[in-house]
This record gives structure tokens, sequence and C-alpha cells, in this order.
């Protein structure tokens, strides 16, 4: 069905080159089944609604300084079809393809392949990232709307003749990071509250900390005791407004399960 919505690893660095913050080379990390994870550096943005974009959402804004302090790896790609097959021994996405990315997931199930990985105690910890550490990776140091012209970053509406593509197909942001606008929307660790910009810590903000889907509740959505989850980054089937660096999606559950969304994980060494 066709459904789209407006033991020990080893660790091992390849010689895979990403391009880094000052237009310097850095290798990406690869784990044992092939995931392979850009350094991430500290410092700060301004996250939200980006200078001069008139089709922000309320949600978005205000914009607000952010400091990533925290080490930090994101995934190079989407988790892929391949990756998801290794460890969830399974691959329900529509569009298959092992470098496809997964689809077709839950947040519950990209939580459950994180948590997978962490048994295999590799020396990382790896989880779904924050919504301001993916928006910092999005970005990679630039301010506008996106990280560069849609038809060379991302398939969308206008190019992906309705299906998702191999990962890696486009162009990769500044850090080296591919696919962070389009091919699949990916689940974020955050659940959502629509004014929380106006109070996020300016430190390495988590989301909000109380359950926001209870009735009474600031940013109460509906439904009995529900905090829905958000996505980022836009898919396969939507228009180019929906793939802005600050654009949230947060109006469906965490069953959700479809064919544009999808993910990626960020990773963070464990201290020895």
């Amino acid at each position: 069905m066709k459904l789209a919505i407006i033991g020990t690893f080893a660790i091992t660095a390849t010689c895979l080159l990403a391009q880094g913050p000052s237009g310097a080379q850095t290798a990406a990390l690869k784990n044992a089944i092939g995931m392979e994870f850009v350094k991430i550096p500290t410092g700060e943005f301004m996250m939200g609604c980006s200078t001069g974009d008139s089709t922000c959402k309320d949600d978005e804004k205000p914009q607000h300084r952010v400091r990533i302090t925290k080490v930090l790896e994101m995934g190079k790609y989407e988790v892929t079809q391949g990756q998801w097959k290794g460890v969830m021994n399974k691959n329900e996405s529509d569009f298959l393809g092992d470098n496809n990315p997964v689809e077709n997931v839950t947040r519950a199930e990209a939580i459950d392949f994180s948590n997978r990985l962490n048994m295999r105690n590799d020396g990382y910890r790896y989880r779904l990232p924050t919504e301001a550490e993916w928006e910092y990776a999005a970005r990679a140091g630039t301010t506008g709307a996106t990280y560069g012209p849609l038809e060379e970053i991302a398939w969308f509406g206008k190019n992906s003749n309705d299906e998702s593509h191999p990962v890696g197909g486009k162009k990769p942001n500044a850090w080296g990071i591919y696919d962070m606008l389009g091919n699949v929307r990916e689940w974020v660790a955050d659940t959502y509250q629509a004014n929380f910009y106006a109070t996020s810590p300016a430190d390495d903000p988590t989301g909000p900390q109380a359950n926001y889907g209870e009735r009474g509740q600031p940013g109460y959505q509906g439904g009995a005791g529900v905090a829905l989850p958000v996505m980022r980054g836009g898919g396969w089937p939507n228009p180019e407004g929906f793939l802005r660096a600050s654009d949230r999606y947060h109006y469906f559950g965490p069953t959700l399960r479809v064919s544009d969304v999808g993910f990626r994980l960020a990773r963070e060494p464990i201290a020895r």
C-alpha cells in the first residue's frame, strides 16, 4: 500500500570524507553494520524561523539562540532498509531497496532499533536526535530556510516521481550530511509543544518535560494523554514549502506508519 501525507561491534574509521564546518575534510565513522556518522562540532545557532522566511508557522517562532555543548555524531544518511533488516530481521517499507531509507516504521520502532544497537555495547549510545540537534546538523552553519537549492539537495514533490530514493543521491550539506531535507521525514526525540520556543533553555534543549498531551496543559492537541511526537525535514511527496530547516511536523500520534516517514540516528560516546 502506498500511503503518503502533505554481541560487541567493532568501530572503524573509514576514509569516507565529509565537508567540515570550515571547509576542512573530516572522516566519517562507520559501525559494524555499515552506519556512517559525522562528528558535529559544538557551537551555537539561531533555531526557528529563518531570517527572511515568510512561510514560517507560529510554532517556529520566536527564533532563539541555542548552544550545542556536547560531543555528538549524526547519521550521515537516513537509516536504510538494509541496516534495518540487519537488526530487526524484517522490512515493511513500501519502496523496497536496501539503500533506500526505511519507512513505514513507527517512532517506537525507531527507538527499539536504537536500543538494539545499544545492547551491542560498541562504545556508543544510539538514539533519536533532539529537534535542536537535528536543526543544528541540518543547517550546518547556514542561516537560510534551506542549506542549498532544493533541486540539488532534496527529493521532494517536484522531482521524486512519487517515491523515495537511495540515500545520498543528492548533494550533502556543508558538514557532509545527506537528505536532511527530503526523501523521508524523520522522527526526532522531542514531543510537541506549540509555544516551547518562547521558554526553551539555551543549552542542549530536549523539548517539553511535562506531558503536553494532557487535557488542560499548554499545547494540548486532543485525545487523552497523548504527547505528539515531532518529525523534521520534509519528504518525497511534499511541496517545497514543507522542506525548510525550521519546519516542524507534529499532527500525528506515535503509532503513525507511512511511506514518507523514516529516521536517522545520533550517537554519543559512552564515558568509560
